[in-house]
């Protein structure tokens, strides 16, 4: 086998560009994307719900079919996944953009919403899947070690969230304009940041390729009974511990986004201070951080799957506080989240690392390694939950009356700050009871697995 540079802070800080490409074309659209058509578009909520629902239909197949593409790709001198990042960074950040046109405002409505569901399909169905189903597989290629899998999931999710500081500090501050001594989304302005953002995520792609080293290479696997679509989803079925981190992240991207998604309508509508969401976006810095420096340390010694859950029921517990304290101040409900973030935090950098531990598992127990098969099914799971979480948004938004007239009205903004306490703490709770009574992949199953594969590949 070729030997390569020792896996070293070049792959951590690639794998970190890497998410940080993603996130500025993911984030913007889970965060932003329904109050830009609400506001701007002047599209109901639901109607924007279902066609982001509707995506992750499509997603079914084609994230599956990349998963595959991705496992039967020709090895090359990179590598077999790092390729597909250079091919599809411009045409991911290009779809991104085009989402986001502000002209088409005063377009029909019928127009607006087929121009969603079209560009909306293009970015995150087509070109997102098929960046980011290699980026996550590469994770498991890049080292075989479980404390460089930890801190590639460390760097990856630091990744993110500093994306997220620009994305939630930075349209914030640029996007609205006071009209009438109220927050309102300047369409214009958007569609400008959303360009800006597309052009970094570029950079950051691209940056990923240069920086990053697949140590672990296999050929293609051999064609085996049940290799394709149904027998996939069969052996997936069967996974109990595939099934479980597929929940317990679907539960954990409805409580992280509906935060994420109800910050565009508690800070300017609830609590009419627009700039206070980047505030916010700091406060959620502190957070993740804080759950960056404890995830390790505290994984290492008590099991990824534990602290993952009683964290959760950290979170759960102060959504459920907010919701029946119901702060005045914008300034007080900003700190007590603080809390909110740790718990989610640490789930959050350990969750890339938990699913190497499932890779693993798939291993031992079915005699072949499919790495981006099992993350594509993982990725498809990821992104119904963002279609649960915005639609949910958007469904609930509806049903409490919110519109461009009623953005204002008092029993529309106790409806508001209902789903932005009440929803997340539901998902935290499931989460937690996944992880502690289903989940299997606890510590001391995770080491003898690990061990297993040493000594299997020794062998080889």
């Amino acid at each position: 086998m070729k030997k390569f540079k020792p896996f070293g802070i070049s792959d951590k800080v690639g794998y970190l560009f890497g998410d940080f490409g993603n996130d500025f074309t993911f984030l913007i659209s889970s965060s932003f994307l329904l109050k830009f058509y609400t506001d701007v578009m002047a599209i109901d909520g639901y109607i924007v719900g279902i066609v982001m629902m509707v995506a992750r239909f499509v997603d079914a197949f084609t994230d599956v079919m990349m998963g595959r593409i991705c496992d039967r790709s020709k090895l090359t001198r990179v590598g077999k996944f790092k390729p597909w990042i250079l091919r599809m960074c411009i045409p991911v950040a290009l779809a991104s953009f085009l989402i986001y046109q502000s002209a088409f405002a005063t377009f029909s409505t019928t127009f607006k919403v087929v121009w969603l569901f079209v560009t909306y399909i293009l970015w995150g169905s087509i070109f997102y899947t098929s960046i980011n189903i290699p980026y996550g597989s590469m994770a498991s290629a890049i080292s075989p070690e479980p404390s460089d899998r930890q801190s590639l999931s460390t760097f990856r999710t630091m990744g993110g969230t500093l994306a997220g500081i620009i994305v939630g500090a930075g349209i914030p501050l640029f996007a609205y304009r006071d009209v009438d001594g109220k927050s309102v989304m300047d369409g214009g302005r958007f569609t400008l940041i959303a360009g800006i953002f597309s052009v970094l995520a570029v950079v950051c792609y691209i940056l990923c390729y240069l920086l990053t080293t697949e140590r672990v290479r296999t050929e293609k696997p051999q064609n085996v009974k049940g290799d394709n679509f149904i027998g996939l989803f069969k052996k997936a079925i069967s996974n109990k511990a595939l099934i479980s981190i597929i929940v317990s992240s679907v539960m954990l991207l409805l409580s992280q986004l509906t935060m994420q998604t109800m910050a565009n309508y508690i800070y300017p509508n609830y609590y009419g201070n627009a700039r206070a969401q980047t505030v916010a976006t700091f406060a959620m810095l502190i957070g993740m951080v804080t759950a960056a420096f404890i995830a390790k340390p505290l994984s290492a010694r008590f099991g990824k799957a534990e602290i993952s859950a009683a964290t959760s029921i950290l979170a759960a517990g102060v959504c459920i506080f907010l919701f029946f304290l119901r702060p005045e101040s914008v300034w007080v409900y900003v700190g007590i989240n603080v809390i909110t973030w740790i718990g989610l935090g640490v789930f959050s950098m350990v969750s890339w690392a938990l699913i190497t531990d499932v890779i693993d598992y798939s291993e031992i127990k079915n005699g072949i390694r499919e790495d981006g098969s099992i993350y594509a099914l993982y990725s498809f799971a990821r992104k119904i939950g963002q279609a649960a979480a915005a639609g949910l948004s958007g469904v609930l938004l509806t049903a409490i009356g919110y519109s461009e007239n009623t953005a204002f009205d008092p029993g529309v903004l106790s409806g508001i700050f209902n789903i932005a306490t009440l929803i997340p703490a539901l998902g935290f709770i499931v989460l937690a009871l996944v992880l502690w009574f289903w989940y299997p992949l606890h510590k001391k199953t995770v080491d003898e697995n690990v061990r297993i594969l040493k000594d299997k590949h020794q062998e080889e």
